[in-house]
């Protein structure tokens, strides 16, 4: 029995290859595409939206709420990367369910085109961020001995990534494979069921690791935004403290000139 999808072959003229992984890829694809265009194609403001608007409109604020909690940032500039890549491993895990599927990211030719997406996002949103100069600088904070184990991070965690995926995804199918051959009924569909919520588990931890990359190439801008913020606050209450001194003064000066007239006044009448 064959496991990956890569060794499964439905076309081949020479060093071109048609294999499921391919092909399971544009299926997935396809499902997400019709999916949203059924979705968006009668967008409506108004009270009464249809239950494909509901329900896309519901995925959207979760994926938003999710990003907002990990990166304390505005989601709208990393929603469409985190969102695509949620979906696309969401969608390929709970295809399972269909005989003869099997889901391109059992292949570690997938996942690790994915996990190169999130090596090739992280410096892109961080220069985006905070430019180049000062991202590049934290390859090399606290001291210049720490650029190659902080390059040596960067590929490992990348390396981390695909291999989870890969790995979680792979054991599922050979596990159901391995009980089906022993005990076809009752077993291998309650390990499918356990499949389709570990798809969706891992869906949910590829991409939340996604933006905690992204996150923590954003942690320099927060650095050099703190003092900014407490010199302003500083600046802030000392000039309140200053106008309260002057009010003050003015207060005492005009109780002591009030004083001062009072005995010419009474001395007059």
């Amino acid at each position: 029995m064959t496991f990956n999808p890569d060794d499964i072959l439905f076309w081949q003229w020479g060093l071109l290859k048609l294999n499921a992984t391919l092909i399971f890829t544009w299926v997935v694809m396809a499902i997400i595409l019709c999916f949203t265009w059924l979705a968006t194609r009668r967008l409506t403001s108004g009270t009464h939206p249809s239950r494909w608007q509901t329900f896309m409109e519901m995925v959207v604020s979760l994926i938003r709420d999710q990003i907002r909690e990990v990166s304390h940032e505005d989601p709208g500039p990393y929603q469409s990367f985190i969102g695509a890549l949620f979906l696309f491993i969401a969608v390929a895990n709970l295809l399972t369910i269909i005989p003869g599927y099997r889901p391109p990211t059992g292949s570690l030719s997938t996942t690790t085109a994915l996990a190169i997406c999130v090596f090739l996002a992280v410096p892109l949103y961080g220069i985006q961020s905070q430019g180049l100069v000062n991202y590049l600088r934290q390859y090399t904070r606290p001291s210049m001995f720490m650029l190659p184990f902080n390059i040596i991070g960067e590929i490992s965690r990348t390396i981390a990534l695909a291999v989870r995926l890969f790995g979680n995804m792979m054991s599922g199918t050979v596990v159901v494979a391995v009980l089906i051959s022993i005990t076809p009924f009752l077993f291998p569909i309650v390990l499918q069921l356990l499949g389709l919520l570990t798809g969706m588990i891992q869906a949910y931890i590829f991409a939340i690791l996604a933006m905690v990359y992204i996150s923590s190439a954003l942690v320099a801008r927060k650095g050099n935004e703190a003092p900014t913020t407490i010199t302003t606050n500083s600046q802030t209450t000392s000039n309140q403290t200053t106008n309260s001194s002057t009010i003050n003064t003015t207060t005492k000066t005009t109780t002591n000139s009030s004083d001062a007239n009072s005995p010419t006044q009474s001395g007059g009448q």
